[in-house]
């Protein structure tokens, strides 16, 4: 299962925390990361194999998108900061909208993404 990560920068480091206290469960599972080219750093130098796309506003989250809609990526954890604004707010409603469309499941949040994870666990 593929699955992509992505997080804001005031969000990155709570993504890594995240990452790592579910590193058993991505190793047991198997998951293969992809990311956003920053939050993708961030998590290989926490010790995650990554495969990075370009950054968020470069048109990573396009990239992103694309897969979900090959069909490529099943999954999307998009720590987004509620509390800030982002110039590419137009690339990051575009991925939310293609998860919606093809039936991805995306967590916007740790507490969704923590559900998600307890969900593949469980198959």
């Amino acid at each position: 299962m593929e699955i992509a990560i992505i997080a804001h920068d005031r969000m990155k480091e709570e993504l890594v925390q995240f990452l790592n206290k579910n590193r058993a469960l991505l190793i047991a599972e198997n998951i293969q990361l992809i990311a956003t080219g920053t939050t993708g750093g961030k998590a290989e130098n926490a010790g995650f194999r990554i495969t990075k796309m370009l950054s968020g506003p470069m048109g990573g989250d396009a990239q992103i998108a694309a897969r979900v809609a090959e069909g490529k990526t099943q999954m999307v954890l998009f720590f987004k900061d509620p509390n800030s604004s982002h110039a590419h707010e137009v690339d990051i409603n575009m991925l939310i909208r293609v998860c919606d469309v093809h039936n991805v499941p995306l967590a916007t949040n740790e507490a969704t993404a923590q559900l998600l994870l307890n969900a593949i666990s469980k198959l």
